[in-house]
This record gives C-alpha cells, structure tokens and sequence, in this order.
C-alpha cells in the first residue's frame, strides 16, 4: 500500500511541476471609432458606377475627398451617375475630353456641403459645387413630393436612389451625367481690345509749324506785292 501511495503522489507532484498554470484570459479591446468613409469603396460595393469610379481615380478626386473626409469639419454630397447614365452620352464624348475637363466634369458632380433628402427642399440655388458656380457651372435643384431635379442648362434630371449617408458623406444615384455648360458648350470669344487712345499734345505740336508756314506763306505775299509796287513807281518815274 505504502509504495502504490508513494508512486501517486509522486505521479500528482510531477503533474504539479510541469504544468504552466492557466492565465486568465483578458477580455478583448472594444473596437475603436470607425474611420471616414471611402468614396471609391462605396461606389465599388454599389457595383453600378465604374465609370464614374475610374473618372474619381484618374483624376485624383478620390485622393482629394478622402483627404477631406479625413476632417470632420468637412461634408460632402455627391451625386454619382451610373454606368448606363455614361452609355447614354454621345460616343467619344470623355475621349474627347482633356485632363482638366475630365477633372472639372467629376467636380460637378460634388457639393462641399452634406445635404440629407430633406434638406434638397430648402437649399438656396444655385448650388456650389467643387468646380465653382453659377454662370457656366449653374447646377439647381428643385423638388415636387419626394422627387428632387437637377438642371445644369444641358442636362434635366432626377435623384433615382440613395447609395450612402451619414452625417458626413451623402451619395446619390443620378441616370444621367451632369454636363455642365462651362465644358459642353462653346466659349464667348475674349472681348476685342480697347483702340489706342490719342496721345496728348501730338495735335497742339503739329499746330505751331502749321501757323508757322502760314505766316512764312503771307510774309513772302506782302514782298512780291511791295517789289511789284516799286518796279511799278519807277517804271511811271522813267517815262515822264
């Protein structure tokens, strides 16, 4: 009995020894705030806006709106055409585009303000945009119920959905792409140059050597009469 209670406690001892003792595992970190949201990756998810996707990308927008997005103190709406609203331009309308265009077109189609569904009922047109406003970037919006229109002068349409929102970023689908006329239109030619004004005092020089020969011209006039007068006298005197 003696040696079978030696061996077990033995066999308890070693298994005592041996085995690391069990840490008590902490509980997980909570998640931290999620970061500003990515414009692209939105769009990505919403698998209708490729085009409008590769124009951000080329252009360097997207790098420009994260960075934005990354300060809280900036919103933005943009109202993002579908695939089909680009199939529907006139074929080679973007190749017939420069870098700059190209660049403007995608900043027309973002407001630096965020704008909710209710608030497209009482903003104040026209609205600015990230490449400017009025005049040749005139972009309004009006609504009539729950439909919200927008009119640029060449392009009349509608807010078909509503991709994201939060209180920072706002993304709506729009079926046409929004022309703005400052690119699709013909630029007013430069006003013509203004003429040469007169200079001062080239009438008041000319006038000195005018009077000049003037008087130059009736002193040579009053010689050849007296002369004439004279020979006359003389001619008189000789023949008496």
């Amino acid at each position: 009995m003696v040696p079978q209670f030696l061996l077990s406690f033995s066999l308890i001892l070693s298994f005592l020894l041996y085995c690391p003792p069990t840490l008590a595992q902490s509980p997980a970190a909570a998640p931290g705030p999620p970061g500003p949201a990515n414009v692209t990756k939105i769009l990505e998810k919403g698998s209708q806006f490729s085009v409008f996707t590769r124009l951000l990308k080329a252009t360097r927008e997207d790098v420009t709106l994260n960075g934005q997005l990354n300060n809280t103190n900036n919103a933005i709406t943009i109202f993002a055409p579908s695939d089909s609203a680009f199939s529907s331009l006139k074929p080679g309308t973007l190749n017939s585009l420069n870098d700059q265009e190209k660049a403007e077109l995608v900043q027309f189609h973002i407001i630096p303000q965020y704008l909710s569904s209710s608030q497209f009922q009482t903003v104040s047109n026209p609205l600015t945009t990230q490449a400017g406003s009025g005049g040749r970037l005139e972009l309004n919006v009006t609504t009539a119920g729950n439909s919200v229109n927008i009119t640029t002068g060449l392009t009349n349409t509608s807010v078909s959905g509503t991709i994201y929102t939060d209180n920072q970023l706002a993304v709506y689908q729009v079926d046409k792409v929004l022309l703005p006329v400052d690119i699709f239109t013909p630029k007013p030619p430069p006003p013509a140059p203004a003429p040469e004004k007169t200079k001062k005092g080239s009438k008041s020089a000319e006038s000195p050597d005018t009077s000049v020969d003037n008087s130059g011209a009736v002193t040579l006039n009053v010689l050849d009469n007296a002369v004439l007068f004279g020979v006359g006298i003389v001619a008189v005197i000789f023949s008496l």
